[in-house]
C-alpha cells in the first residue's frame, strides 16, 4: 500500500473513479457529536429525518449508540435505549452501526458482573449492533475477556481500543510512549481484534506524533488502524492529514453542525482535501450538504439552549495542560455552579494533574475521568491544611480496591490506605480480573424489579441503573407521571420562545389590550415579593361571588365562608416540574440535620428511623456527577426523620435526615 497521498486529474462529479486507497469513515453524530457539543440530549426523532440520507453516503459505519448515551436517553429523555436502536436500523439498509462499548463498564460507571456482560451483548446483537468499539479506561485488557469473547460468539466486528494519554507535552515519557502504544496494539491483535483504534479522547494526539504512531502501528500489526480524536485543542484536522500520510485506514468524522468545539472534525472539508487523490473518500459533497441543511435548518434549533455559547473559541488550549475532556470540563463546570464554587474552577484545574498522578496516572476518559475529576472537586472543595481527601468517592474506593484494574503507574500509597480503611470488600487490593470478585447479578436484579420488566431488556436497563432505570422503567409502563423536564419540545415551540426572548429584549412583552374594562370600587392592590424585590400590582375580581381572604395555612374554607356556586372540579395534575423536591418535612424536626453538600441524586439511605448512629458513620449515599458520596452523622444519635428517598433530586443543603 503507497503510505503518501498521489494527486490525479480531479474529478468533481459524485461517479468519479475510485481511489486507489480510499480512507474509510465512520461518522459520530448520532452519538459523540451531540454527546460532545450537547450533552446527548439529541432524540431519536431528530434522528430519523437525516437517516436515510446518511445511508447513502458510504460511511463505513455510523456510530448509533454507546458511550453516555444509555444513561441520558433513559434518564433525562424518557427514551428506551434500545428502541433507538430498532429504530434507526429500520432507516439504514446499508450502513454497519457502530457503539461505544466500555468493556467491562459496558455503557455504565463500574465494572458489572460477567452474567451482565454476556447478556448485554447478546441483546445488543439481537437489537441491530454491528461494529463494538471496545474499550477500558485503563487499558487494562483483562476486562475485555468477556465481552470480546460474547462479541465474537455472535459473529461481531470487535474493534479494541487504546486510549490514548500523556505524561509529557508530547508523546513520550516513562509511562505513554510508542513503545506503550505499539505493546497494546499487539495485545489487541492477539485477541482477535478486527481492527484497532487510537482512542484520543481529549484531543491531544499531535499530527508528527499522530505520523509517527500510525506508522509504527502499521508495521507491529497486519489489522486496520482507525484513529479517533477530538477537536477540542484544535490539533484533530491537522493530525487526521498526517495520519493519512502515514496510511490510516479509518478517521471519524462528524458532519459539519455536529462537528469542531470538543467535538470532532467535519466530514465536508476531508472530503474537498482529499478529492482526487488516491485516498478520496468518494463522497458526493452535494448530498453531505443536504444532509447538513436539515440538520441546522430542523434539528438543532431545538438544542441551541445546551450548547455553550459562553466562549468565543472554538478550541481549548488548556485541555494539553490538564488532559480533561471537553465533555467532563462542562460537568465540572456546572457543579460547581450549582455549589455556588464557580470561582474555584482555577483551583479544580491546578489540582487535577495531581490527583490523576495520585491515582494511578490513569487515562482521562469515562469513567476515569468522572473518578478524577468529581475527586478533584472534592479535595478543592472540603480538604482542609490539615487533611487532604477528606471526601472519598465510592469509585476512588473501587478503583483504588483494584475493582477497575491496574493502572499505569501505583496508586499513591498513603491515598490508597486511606480509601480503603474500612472498604467493604477488604482493606487490600486486589490484582485479578476484577469481574472475577463480582458475583452474578442478574438473577437478582430480575427479583427486585419484578414484574415491571416486561423482558430482558427491560431487566438489563435496571441492572445497569438500578436507581435511574427504575424510574424510567415506571414512566415506560404508566406507574409513574411522566415529568414535563423530560420530554420533548417541538420546532414550534421554539419559535415561540424565540419570539418571546426578542419581544421582552424590545421592551414589548407586555402589551396593553384597547379594550381594557374600567376598574371597579373592588380593586384590590397587593406587593408580590420575588426574592428580594417586590412589585405592586392591582387585581380587580370578575363575577358576583364575593372576594374571600383565607387565612394563612388554612387547609380548607370554614364552614361559615359563603359560597355562591359549587366548587369547580379539581384541575387535571400536572407534570411533575424539573425542579428538585420542596423541602422535606425532616428540615423542621429538631436536632443534628445531615445536609447535602452538593447538589444530587439520592441513590439510597444506609440507616432507617429509629437507628442508631455513630458520629462518622455512613448514611446515605448522594450520587453527584455520576460518582457516589457517602455521606456520613455529624454526630451520635438517633435517626429522627429521614427527608426523601431513594430517586429524589435534592439540592445543595437540602435536608437528608435528622440525628437527635
Amino acid at each position: 500500500m503507497t503510505d503518501s497521498v498521489v494527486m490525479t486529474p480531479i474529478n468533481y462529479s459524485a461517479d468519479r473513479p475510485k481511489a486507489a486507497n480510499p480512507v474509510k469513515i465512520q461518522d459520530l453524530s448520532l452519538r459523540d457529536g451531540h454527546q460532545s457539543l450537547f450533552a446527548t440530549r439529541g432524540r431519536t426523532e431528530d434522528m430519523i429525518p437525516v437517516a436515510e440520507m446518511m445511508d447513502e453516503i458510504g460511511f463505513w459505519a455510523v456510530e448509533t449508540w454507546g458511550g453516555a448515551t444509555f444513561d441520558t436517553m433513559h434518564r433525562f429523555l424518557n427514551e428506551d435505549p434500545w428502541e433507538r436502536l430498532r429504530t434507526l436500523k429500520r432507516y439504514f439498509k446499508k450502513t454497519p452501526f457502530s457503539m461505544l462499548l466500555r468493556a467491562q463498564n459496558l455503557v455504565g460507571y463500574r465494572n458489572y458482573a460477567d452474567d451482565v456482560a454476556r447478556a448485554f451483548v447478546d441483546r445488543t446483537v439481537a437489537n441491530g449492533m454491528d461494529i463494538f468499539r471496545t474499550f477500558d479506561a485503563l487499558n487494562d485488557y483483562r476486562n475485555f475477556e468477556t465481552v470480546v469473547d460474547q462479541i465474537k460468539k455472535n459473529g461481531k466486528h470487535f474493534q479494541g481500543c487504546m486510549c490514548y494519554s500523556m505524561t509529557e507535552p508530547r508523546m513520550g515519557g516513562e509511562v505513554y510512549n510508542l513503545e506503550y502504544y505499539v505493546g497494546k496494539a499487539r495485545e489487541l491483535e492477539a485477541m482477535g481484534a478486527d481492527s484497532i483504534c487510537v482512542k484520543d479522547m481529549a484531543g491531544l494526539i499531535a499530527p508528527y506524533d499522530a505520523y509517527n504512531l500510525v506508522k509504527a502501528l502499521k508495521a507491529a500489526v497486519k489489522v486496520p488502524i482507525h484513529l479517533h480524536s477530538h477537536f477540542t485543542s484544535g490539533m484533530a484536522q491537522m493530525s487526521q492529514i498526517k495520519a493519512i500520510e502515514a496510511g490510516v485506514d479509518i478517521l471519524d468524522t462528524c458532519m459539519t453542525p455536529y462537528a469542531f468545539r470538543t467535538s470532532h472534525p467535519a466530514i465536508e472539508p476531508l472530503v474537498m482535501t482529499l478529492l482526487g487523490t488516491n485516498r478520496d473518500t468518494g463522497f458526493d459533497i452535494r448530498k453531505l450538504a443536504a444532509i447538513n441543511e436539515v440538520l441546522e435548518k430542523q434539528v438543532l434549533p431545538k438544542y441551541k439552549h445546551l450548547l455553550d455559547d459562553s466562549k468565543l473559541s472554538v478550541i481549548d488550549i488548556n485541555v494539553l495542560l490538564h488532559q480533561t475532556p471537553g465533555g467532563m470540563l462542562s460537568n465540572l463546570v456546572n457543579q460547581l455552579r450549582d455549589m455556588d464554587a464557580l470561582d474555584r474552577i482555577d483551583e479544580v484545574y491546578k489540582q487535577l494533574p495531581r490527583v490523576r498522578k495520585e491515582l494511578g496516572q490513569v487515562p482521562l476518559v469515562t469513567p476515569t475521568s468522572q473518578i478524577v475529576g468529581v475527586q478533584t472537586v472534592n479535595n478543592v472543595l472540603y480538604d482542609t491544611p490539615e487533611e487532604r481527601y477528606k471526601m472519598i468517592t465510592a469509585q476512588v474506593k473501587d478503583l483504588c480496591y483494584g475493582l477497575y484494574g491496574k493502572t499505569a503507574v501505583p496508586i499513591d500509597p498513603d491515598v490508597q490506605k486511606k480509601a480503603l480503611k474500612g472498604y467493604p470488600r477488604g482493606e487490600q487490593p486486589i490484582t485479578c480480573r476484577p469481574a472475577e470478585v463480582l458475583a452474578p447479578e442478574l438473577e437478582k436484579a430480575g427479583k427486585d424489579i419484578g414484574d415491571l420488566a416486561a423482558d430482558t431488556d427491560d431487566l438489563l436497563t435496571y441492572a445497569l441503573f438500578p436507581v435511574t432505570g427504575k424510574k424510567f422503567l415506571e414512566w415506560k409502563y404508566g406507574r409513574a407521571e411522566v415529568p414535563a423536564s423530560v420530554k420533548p419540545i417541538t420546532l414550534e415551540q421554539v419559535r415561540k420562545t424565540d419570539a418571546l426572548v426578542k419581544k421582552a429584549k424590545a421592551g414589548e412583552l407586555v402589551e396593553k389590550k384597547a379594550d381594557a374594562p374600567a376598574k371597579s370600587e373592588r380593586l384590590r392592590t397587593f406587593n408580590v415579593f420575588v426574592d428580594d424585590e417586590y412589585f405592586t400590582v392591582e387585581v380587580d375580581p370578575t363575577g358576583d361571588a364575593p372576594l374571600v381572604v383565607a387565612a394563612p395555612r388554612v387547609a380548607a374554607a370554614p364552614a361559615s365562608v359563603p359560597v355562591s356556586a359549587p366548587a369547580p372540579a379539581p384541575a387535571a395534575p400536572k407534570a411533575a416540574p424539573a425542579a428538585a423536591p420542596a423541602a422535606a418535612p425532616a428540615a423542621d424536626v429538631a436536632g443534628a440535620k445531615l445536609a447535602a453538600p452538593m447538589p444530587g441524586l439520592v441513590i439510597r439511605y444506609l440507616k432507617n428511623v429509629g437507628d442508631k448512629v455513630a458520629k462518622g458513620e455512613a448514611v446515605v449515599v448522594l450520587e453527584a456527577m455520576k460518582m457516589e458520596n457517602a455521606l456520613v452523622a455529624p454526630c451520635d444519635g438517633e435517626i429522627k426523620a429521614i427527608g426523601f428517598k431513594s430517586g429524589d433530586t435534592v439540592a445543595k443543603g437540602a435536608t437528608l435526615c435528622v440525628i437527635g
